[in-house]
């Protein structure tokens, strides 16, 4: 079976659609399928071209097209830079030999069309591999005005892609529920939730953790918040949880990563003068991400209340793994709550709710061993329903289906153009 995946970002970026990207190409080469990526020459959010045009990774043929003039230097700059990206994407998707699928991810947003394309001159089987959703999120957030003429127009757009799609895979059940309530057929919506590898990714015991070390932890309860700081997160309320626990020299709080509200971070921590409780720390590298999760007693996910189905944190799949429990923050209808609330390996609180939050974290820190207990539930629960080989199956199910008989022989010697 050829297959095509098509996202801005791809190894060796580490940005969560990247990273998810090659776990899956990866799986499936080792099934024997031909994986074909088209993807940025840039970093996410860099600008320049710095990496080939053209490699063979794990054996995967990545092709790489344009470049970010930009970076992240505004909105009008990034769809600018996105424009480029779906030109130069579509232009090298038509010029390859034809694949039995391809599968779009949403960075950027509605490179889908793409797939779309495909589907109509090619005859390739399209999916669509939902991360998001756009026009949802910005207005979700504020960022764009709910029946606006642009907000009308990316509706349609997107609307149009999850229809014509063969399959739209979905990371949970809000996110489901949204799909179909955009008229989706029922069975075209597939549930394969984003994962973390259970043998990348294990416990590393805390008294030999060297993050623990080099923040000069020692044995206090440390509260970690690690990933993307980004327009869909709550982060207020955990800040201020930060501040309601600076006299409590039992507790230390991590925040590592990047994205758009990482700044509102530093500068509140640095205006509450909470250095000498709170880390800051950028993106570590994916090679120390087991010693990175397990450094933390417990970790933080958040959600803007509203934005729940319209995405679906990945980065509690990591804290699984690492059998950490993890402290959800936002609406108990999202999938991360439910995830949380179904295994009892953490908990959930209402975005605001800083007492709830404070309440929380002091009782791990009075009983350290309840979180203990509870990520041992939080392994289990990755190792037994949410890690990759389960979600890896499901995508291999899902595309050898779409493909056929035809597809796989393919794969087994014949061309195809």
């Amino acid at each position: 079976m050829r297959i095509l995946l098509i996202n801005q970002a791809f190894y060796p970026d580490v940005a969560a659609t990247a990273q998810h990207g090659h776990d899956l190409a990866r799986d499936l080469v080792r099934h024997g399928h031909q994986v074909s990526v088209i993807a940025s020459r840039s970093i996410y959010g860099q600008k320049g071209a710095g990496l080939d045009r053209k490699e063979m990774v794990d054996g995967i043929e990545i092709h790489r097209v344009g470049r970010s003039l930009f970076g992240k230097a505004g909105i009008i700059a990034r769809v600018a830079d996105f424009a480029l990206f779906y030109l130069a994407a579509l232009v090298k998707s038509m010029l390859l030999p034809r694949h039995d699928v391809v599968v779009c991810f949403t960075t950027p947003p509605f490179i889908a069309v793409v797939g779309r394309m495909l589907r109509f001159v090619k005859g390739t089987k399209f999916v669509y591999w939902v991360m998001d959703l756009y026009p949802d999120l910005p207005i979700a957030c504020g960022v764009m005005r709910s029946g606006s003429l642009a907000s009308r127009f990316f509706e349609w757009v997107n609307r149009s892609c999850l229809r014509s799609a063969d399959a739209d895979v979905v990371l949970g059940r809000c996110m489901a529920d949204l799909v179909r309530s955009k008229g989706v057929p029922e069975d075209r919506i597939r549930m394969i939730g984003v994962w973390s590898d259970q043998e990348e990714v294990k416990p590393v015991p805390r008294d030999e953790n060297p993050y623990r070390r080099e923040w000069g932890i020692g044995d206090r309860t440390l509260i970690m918040y690690s990933g993307n700081f980004g327009i869909g997160h709550d982060v207020e309320t955990f800040l201020h949880a930060a501040r309601e626990l600076r006299g409590d020299d039992r507790v230390r709080f991590a925040f590592v990563g990047g994205g758009k509200k990482k700044e509102e971070v530093e500068r509140f921590v640095r205006e509450e003068r909470l250095e000498s409780t709170c880390v800051i720390a950028p993106y570590q590298p994916r090679e120390r991400l087991d010693e990175l999760l397990s450094a933390a007693d417990a970790h933080l996910v958040s959600l803007l209340e509203g934005v729940e189905g319209i995405m679906v944190p990945c980065k509690l799949f990591g804290i699984l793994a690492a059998g950490r429990p993890a402290i959800f923050i936002g609406d108990e209808r999202s999938e991360i709550s439910r995830v949380i609330v179904e295994n009892e390996c953490g908990a959930s609180v209402r975005q605001g709710d800083v007492d709830a939050l404070v309440e929380i974290v002091r009782g791990y820190a009075d009983d350290p061993a309840a979180s203990v207990r509870a990520g041992e539930r939080a392994r289990n629960s990755l190792i037994e329903e949410h890690g990759a080989v389960h979600r890896f199956a499901a995508w291999r199910e899902l595309l050898e289906s779409l493909a056929g008989d035809a597809g796989i022989t393919r794969s087994n010697g014949s061309s195809s153009t």
